[in-house]
């Protein structure tokens, strides 16, 4: 196809990928459902009503005076109404005669290493720490820092920040010296909490040598207070508060105030940007009436029976609204795991889920591509047999994906809820509902009750069905972020100057024949091919539905004919070998499910994928590779060698026609 003609505008995202495969939901789970499809209906009849029988759902200490002030794009909710947080996901379960319930069983990397906390026993560490960070000289409003592991510390952490009024900011723990100065420079925070390491395949990855590289040039750090979890030896600083010399003694009582709903709850820094970090800012009231109500629909959560894994790392906002505030608001019982899936071997998820007897796993699609590559057989050793509902985040999930995650680890009988929503959304705003929807490989489906989302043209119209473009949310959400901390307008300009009085965050979508909504990905990562917008969304799906590919990533390359040219990084199947005619086995198979115009130019098979520490596929590097440039910074990869091994691929790549 001849490239497009200079001075037209190329189509909007095309439609190129079509599903046809459907799952009903069970007849029992449907039965007994917490949401049916009158939510649709109610939320539509009266959104602000819908979103205060949500609230209702939370203890309040004053009720609200206004359900939501807007002032576009800013948006105050339950105006007037004051709760706390920490009461709400601690207190009041241990009030209603639940607190033997227990609240996490933690399971440490090393084999038997793990602890069980009841909700009474949260409540006694919560308000013990409250009471060690108001010693440590933390007040209503002052910011924390918070760097750890995935100990149970970390949650109690949260939590006592949110009893005493104070924000807290957490910082991945696999973040840099540098990321973190910026970001406790950015809050102008007090404190840093931290440990001394955590275990990560299989040995101590310390943690505090990185908090005294970034304090030391943090002089506003009035002290760090260290958890030791590895007991690993680590340097000393008269700043440095230990866990257990000060929370230990402290009394186990601590009254809650009670906090205004739009008081600040958290700051959490969005990953993978460049400049100056972006502080999304939350607030309280209406986060956790979101996280809470969400929580309860999309997993179907029955708090009596069900056993709930997140297992996401609580550095990132799935951990903040799906470990933390949205389960324990929910009364729930939840697992906390420290380390890697493949730790210390690759079946340790599903002896896990086998252990706790799980009922409810919510993952990554990229971890679930890294299961299907290491092979059925490996799920199949353990019994599952306890798992009622599956739930996928982070970014759209390949139909083939969907399918192996419900036939192999759900038995083929589990309803998949693949979720959209950001770190800025704060909690989910477009998923199945597992007793409502019939499944569909690869689509997030509709929003939910209460969310009014759409996909839109250049114009900002919506698109029919059928048709592609950009996904734009047209009215305030409880759990919105309420600004960009310290600039508000780099939060206007970010996402609400693209359309017009629309929250818009950078994600391409479509819509499909049945009006289901699916997510291709970044509109940065969108292939201008001859003229037609392509998504790497579809072509990677593309790949992955055959037979031989477990994972694959794909970019455009300046290309003289088409503009850009696809190219694609394929990892194969546990027991494939890579063979010679493999590259044009795959362009074709692209060519017969998409149509010629997404037929990669290159296929490189590869070993992995250069992907950040939470799963993300970093494509700039790839681009690099593709067009032949030096690699640029590779510091946020959970492997800084993969870039090395693809790399070394280059000269094999099959390039035809």
């Amino acid at each position: 196809m001849a490239p497009e003609t200079p001075g037209t505008e190329p189509q909007a995202l095309s439609n190129l990928l079509h599903e046809n495969r459907r799952f009903a939901p069970p007849a029992d789970l449907a039965a007994a459902a917490n949401v049916t499809a009158e939510a649709y209906d109610e939320a539509a009849a009266d959104r602000l009503g819908f979103w205060e029988r949500a609230a209702d759902r939370l203890t309040w200490a004053k009720r609200w005076d206004t359900t939501l002030e807007w002032n576009p794009p800013f948006a105050k909710w339950f105006v007037g109404g004051q709760l706390n947080i920490a009461y709400n996901c601690v207190d009041r379960h241990v009030e209603a005669g639940r607190g033997d319930k227990v609240a996490y069983h933690w399971e440490g990397e090393p084999e038997g290493d793990s602890r069980t906390l009841t909700y009474a026993d949260l409540q006694r560490e919560v308000n013990k720490t409250a009471n060690a960070l108001q010693e440590l000289g933390v007040g209503k409003g002052d910011r924390v820092a918070i760097y750890m592991p995935m100990i149970p510390e970390l949650p109690i952490a949260m939590l006592a920040c949110a009893r005493i009024g104070a924000v807290h900011s957490v910082v991945f723990g696999g973040f840099s010296a540098s990321a973190l100065k910026s970001r406790i420079d950015d809050a102008d925070a007090k404190l840093v909490i931290t440990a001394d390491g955590g275990y990560r395949r299989g040995a101590p990855s310390a943690l505090k040598p990185t908090v005294d590289e970034a304090v030391a040039e943090c002089p506003q750090i009035e002290h760090v207070l260290v958890v030791r979890r590895t007991n690993q030896e680590i340097s000393t600083y008269d700043r440095d508060v230990f866990w257990a010399d000060i929370v230990e003694r402290q009394s186990d009582q601590h009254a809650p105030e009670p906090h205004d709903a739009e008081d600040p709850l958290f700051i959490l820094y969005t990953s993978g940007t460049t400049g100056k970090p972006k502080g999304i800012l939350h607030t309280t009231g209406g986060y956790l009436t979101q996280t809470s109500w969400t929580h309860n629909a999309v997993f179907d959560l029955k708090p009596e029976t069900d056993i709930y894994w997140c297992t996401a790392d609580i550095g990132w906002v799935t951990g903040h609204s799906y470990i933390v505030y949205g389960p324990l608001a929910n009364g729930a019982t939840s697992v906390i795991y420290e380390g890697t899936p493949d730790t210390p071997h690759r079946g340790r998820f599903w002896e896990i889920v086998q252990k706790y007897k799980i009922t409810i796993l919510y993952t990554a699609p990229t971890a679930i591509r890294t299961f299907m590559k290491w092979g059925d057989d490996i799920p199949a050793k353990f019994d599952m047999s306890s798992l009622r509902i599956l739930g996928s985040v982070g970014e759209p999930i390949n139909p083939e994906a969907y399918v192996w995650y419900r036939e192999h680890i759900g038995a083929g009988r589990t309803p998949v809820v693949d979720t959209w929503w950001q770190t800025e959304t704060g909690a989910v705003m477009i998923s199945p509902l597992p007793g409502v929807t019939s499944g569909k490989p690869g689509a997030a489906m509709r929003p939910l009750p209460g969310i009014v989302a759409d996909v839109v043209d250049d114009q900002g119209q919506s698109v029919p069905n059928g048709g592609g473009g950009y996904l734009a949310i047209r009215e305030p959400w409880p759990s919105m972020l309420r600004t960009i901390w310290g600039d508000d307008q780099r939060y206007i300009d970010t996402y609400w100057s693209r359309f017009p009085g629309m929250y818009f965050a950078g994600d391409g979508a479509k819509r499909d024949e049945d009006g289901d909504i699916w997510l291709l990905g970044r509109v940065d990562d969108v292939m201008l091919v001859s003229g037609h917008n392509i998504s790497t969304t579809e072509v990677e799906s593309a790949l992955v539905s055959h037979p031989k590919v477990a994972e694959a990533a794909v970019v455009g390359a300046t290309d003289p004919v088409t503009g850009q040219a696809i190219v694609s990084f394929v990892i194969l199947r546990g027991s494939v070998e890579e063979s010679a005619d493999i590259a044009a086995e795959l362009r074709n198979h692209v060519a017969k499910t998409l149509g010629p115009i997404a037929k990669p130019r290159q296929i490189l098979v590869v070993p992995e994928l250069p992907k950040t520490r939470s799963g993300k596929i970093m494509r700039r590097l790839l681009r690099d590779v593709a067009e032949n440039r030096s690699v640029g910074d590779v510091t946020t990869l959970a492997d800084s060698t993969v870039m090395n091994l693809i790399s070394e691929k280059l000269p094999s790549a099959k390039s035809e026609d």
